[in-house]
Protein backbone atom coordinates (compact mmCIF):
# COMPACT_ATOMS: atom_id res chain seq x y z
CA UNK A 1 0.00 0.00 0.00
CA UNK A 2 1.12 3.32 -0.71
CA UNK A 3 2.42 4.58 2.72
CA UNK A 4 0.63 8.31 1.83
CA UNK A 5 -2.75 6.27 1.93
CA UNK A 6 -2.00 4.12 5.03
CA UNK A 7 -3.89 4.69 8.04
CA UNK A 8 -2.45 6.27 11.54
CA UNK A 9 -1.79 2.99 12.96
CA UNK A 10 -0.93 2.46 17.19
CA UNK A 11 -0.30 -1.07 17.50
CA UNK A 12 0.51 -3.54 14.64
CA UNK A 13 -0.13 -7.35 15.32
CA UNK A 14 0.46 -10.32 12.87
CA UNK A 15 -2.91 -10.12 11.35
CA UNK A 16 -3.98 -6.81 12.21
CA UNK A 17 -3.48 -2.87 13.35
CA UNK A 18 -5.49 -0.79 15.13
CA UNK A 19 -5.89 2.53 14.54
CA UNK A 20 -7.57 6.23 15.48
CA UNK A 21 -11.24 6.14 14.20
CA UNK A 22 -11.49 9.11 12.08
CA UNK A 23 -14.05 10.87 9.67
CA UNK A 24 -13.21 9.18 6.87
CA UNK A 25 -14.89 6.00 8.03
CA UNK A 26 -18.17 7.21 8.72
CA UNK A 27 -19.52 5.98 5.73
CA UNK A 28 -18.06 3.03 6.04
CA UNK A 29 -19.30 2.53 9.16
CA UNK A 30 -22.90 3.33 8.54
CA UNK A 31 -22.77 0.21 5.70
CA UNK A 32 -21.70 -1.83 9.18
CA UNK A 33 -24.23 -0.64 11.34
CA UNK A 34 -26.82 -1.07 8.85
CA UNK A 35 -26.28 -5.38 8.08
CA UNK A 36 -28.52 -7.26 10.65
CA UNK A 37 -25.59 -10.07 10.68
CA UNK A 38 -23.47 -7.12 12.42
CA UNK A 39 -25.95 -5.72 14.82
CA UNK A 40 -27.57 -8.54 15.89
CA UNK A 41 -24.93 -8.43 18.58
CA UNK A 42 -25.78 -4.70 19.62
CA UNK A 43 -28.46 -2.62 19.12
CA UNK A 44 -30.49 -3.04 16.05
CA UNK A 45 -32.22 -0.48 14.40
CA UNK A 46 -31.55 1.85 11.16
CA UNK A 47 -28.69 3.95 11.41
CA UNK A 48 -28.97 7.27 9.20
CA UNK A 49 -25.33 9.02 8.41
CA UNK A 50 -26.19 11.54 10.72
CA UNK A 51 -26.84 9.27 14.00
CA UNK A 52 -23.44 7.69 12.67
CA UNK A 53 -21.57 11.37 12.67
CA UNK A 54 -22.90 12.15 16.25
CA UNK A 55 -21.74 8.53 17.23
CA UNK A 56 -17.98 9.37 15.95
CA UNK A 57 -18.32 13.25 17.37
CA UNK A 58 -19.11 11.53 20.73
CA UNK A 59 -16.56 9.10 20.65
CA UNK A 60 -13.78 11.29 19.32
CA UNK A 61 -14.23 13.79 21.81
CA UNK A 62 -14.66 10.98 25.11
CA UNK A 63 -12.49 10.72 28.00
CA UNK A 64 -13.47 7.43 29.44
CA UNK A 65 -13.53 5.80 26.00
CA UNK A 66 -10.81 4.92 23.65
CA UNK A 67 -11.87 2.94 20.21
CA UNK A 68 -9.76 2.12 17.62
CA UNK A 69 -10.29 0.95 13.75
CA UNK A 70 -9.44 -2.38 13.02
CA UNK A 71 -7.20 -3.04 9.87
CA UNK A 72 -6.95 -6.05 8.39
CA UNK A 73 -3.07 -6.49 7.42
CA UNK A 74 -1.37 -6.04 4.74
CA UNK A 75 -3.89 -4.05 2.86
CA UNK A 76 -5.21 -2.11 5.97
CA UNK A 77 -8.62 -2.45 4.99
CA UNK A 78 -10.64 -1.43 7.97
CA UNK A 79 -13.33 -4.44 8.60
CA UNK A 80 -14.51 -2.86 12.15
CA UNK A 81 -13.70 -1.50 15.59
CA UNK A 82 -12.59 -2.33 19.16
CA UNK A 83 -12.80 -0.31 22.38
CA UNK A 84 -12.36 0.58 25.93
CA UNK A 85 -15.42 2.02 27.26
CA UNK A 86 -16.55 3.03 30.62
CA UNK A 87 -13.13 3.61 31.78
CA UNK A 88 -12.52 4.50 35.81
CA UNK A 89 -8.99 5.74 35.85
CA UNK A 90 -9.03 6.06 39.69
CA UNK A 91 -10.19 1.86 39.93
CA UNK A 92 -8.13 1.22 36.74
CA UNK A 93 -11.12 -0.67 35.17
CA UNK A 94 -13.04 -0.41 32.22
CA UNK A 95 -15.33 -2.28 29.38
CA UNK A 96 -14.18 -3.67 26.46
CA UNK A 97 -16.22 -3.98 23.25
CA UNK A 98 -15.88 -5.09 19.57
CA UNK A 99 -17.59 -5.27 16.00
CA UNK A 100 -16.28 -6.59 13.19
CA UNK A 101 -18.16 -5.17 10.70
CA UNK A 102 -16.82 -7.18 7.29
CA UNK A 103 -18.73 -10.12 7.15
CA UNK A 104 -15.79 -12.20 5.45
CA UNK A 105 -13.21 -11.23 8.06
CA UNK A 106 -15.56 -13.26 10.58
CA UNK A 107 -14.25 -16.72 11.65
CA UNK A 108 -10.67 -15.97 10.86
CA UNK A 109 -9.36 -15.15 14.29
CA UNK A 110 -8.87 -11.57 13.62
CA UNK A 111 -11.47 -10.64 16.52
CA UNK A 112 -9.07 -12.78 18.67
CA UNK A 113 -6.62 -11.14 17.88
CA UNK A 114 -7.98 -7.26 18.09
CA UNK A 115 -9.20 -8.15 21.62
CA UNK A 116 -5.64 -9.13 22.55
CA UNK A 117 -4.34 -5.88 21.26
CA UNK A 118 -6.87 -4.01 23.04
CA UNK A 119 -6.37 -5.61 26.12
CA UNK A 120 -2.45 -4.87 25.78
CA UNK A 121 -3.09 -1.04 25.05
CA UNK A 122 -5.86 -1.28 28.21
CA UNK A 123 -3.64 -2.85 30.78
CA UNK A 124 0.25 -1.28 29.07
CA UNK A 125 -0.51 1.86 27.71
CA UNK A 126 -3.51 3.26 29.97
CA UNK A 127 -2.60 1.23 33.50
CA UNK A 128 -5.45 -0.01 34.10
CA UNK A 129 -5.81 -3.61 36.31
CA UNK A 130 -9.22 -5.08 35.13
CA UNK A 131 -11.00 -5.15 31.47
CA UNK A 132 -14.80 -6.43 31.58
CA UNK A 133 -16.90 -7.39 28.62
CA UNK A 134 -20.63 -8.49 28.09
CA UNK A 135 -22.10 -10.29 25.53
CA UNK A 136 -25.14 -12.14 24.59
CA UNK A 137 -25.84 -16.49 24.91
CA UNK A 138 -27.31 -15.98 21.14
CA UNK A 139 -23.29 -14.95 20.79
CA UNK A 140 -21.36 -18.51 19.66
CA UNK A 141 -18.05 -17.00 17.95
CA UNK A 142 -17.65 -13.84 19.89
CA UNK A 143 -16.57 -15.93 23.60
CA UNK A 144 -14.53 -18.18 21.77
CA UNK A 145 -12.08 -15.38 21.06
CA UNK A 146 -12.79 -13.89 24.55
CA UNK A 147 -11.57 -16.98 26.05
CA UNK A 148 -8.59 -17.24 23.58
CA UNK A 149 -7.34 -13.95 24.45
CA UNK A 150 -7.82 -14.71 28.34
CA UNK A 151 -10.88 -13.88 29.80
CA UNK A 152 -13.19 -15.63 31.63
CA UNK A 153 -16.58 -16.01 32.54
CA UNK A 154 -17.58 -14.40 35.71
CA UNK A 155 -21.26 -14.43 35.87
CA UNK A 156 -24.58 -14.08 33.83
CA UNK A 157 -27.76 -12.02 34.37
CA UNK A 158 -30.51 -14.78 33.53
CA UNK A 159 -32.72 -14.33 30.83
CA UNK A 160 -31.83 -10.30 30.09
CA UNK A 161 -32.71 -9.84 26.68
CA UNK A 162 -35.05 -10.42 24.20
CA UNK A 163 -34.26 -11.73 21.29
CA UNK A 164 -35.37 -14.13 18.15
CA UNK A 165 -38.60 -15.03 20.30
CA UNK A 166 -37.18 -15.81 23.65
CA UNK A 167 -34.84 -14.44 26.27
CA UNK A 168 -31.49 -14.75 26.37
CA UNK A 169 -29.08 -14.55 29.19
CA UNK A 170 -26.49 -11.81 29.30
CA UNK A 171 -22.48 -13.03 30.13
CA UNK A 172 -19.76 -11.42 31.84
CA UNK A 173 -16.31 -12.19 31.41
CA UNK A 174 -12.84 -10.43 32.49
CA UNK A 175 -9.30 -10.37 32.48
CA UNK A 176 -6.68 -9.08 35.29
CA UNK A 177 -3.54 -7.45 34.11
CA UNK A 178 -1.69 -10.08 36.00
CA UNK A 179 -3.34 -12.71 33.98
CA UNK A 180 -1.82 -11.15 30.54
CA UNK A 181 0.99 -11.01 29.10
CA UNK A 182 1.40 -8.01 26.74
CA UNK A 183 2.32 -9.54 23.00
CA UNK A 184 3.42 -5.83 21.63
CA UNK A 185 3.26 -2.43 23.89
CA UNK A 186 5.15 -3.48 26.84
CA UNK A 187 8.10 -3.66 24.75
CA UNK A 188 6.97 -0.63 22.96
CA UNK A 189 6.73 1.80 25.89
CA UNK A 190 9.45 0.47 28.10
CA UNK A 191 11.69 3.20 30.05
CA UNK A 192 14.91 4.33 28.57
CA UNK A 193 16.50 4.00 31.98
CA UNK A 194 20.03 1.13 31.79
CA UNK A 195 18.77 -2.04 33.15
CA UNK A 196 15.11 -1.53 32.94
CA UNK A 197 13.49 -4.22 30.57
Amino acid sequence: MDSSLQPIITLEGERIALGPIHRDLIPINERWMNQLSTTRFLHMGIYSYENEVDWYENVARSTTNSYFAIYELPTYRPIGGVNLHSIDRLHRKAELGIMIGEPDARGKGLGTEAVMLMCDFGFNALGLHSIMLLTSGWNIAGPKAYVRAGFKEIGRRREARWFMGRYWDDIYYDILASEFESPIVAKMITADLPGFE
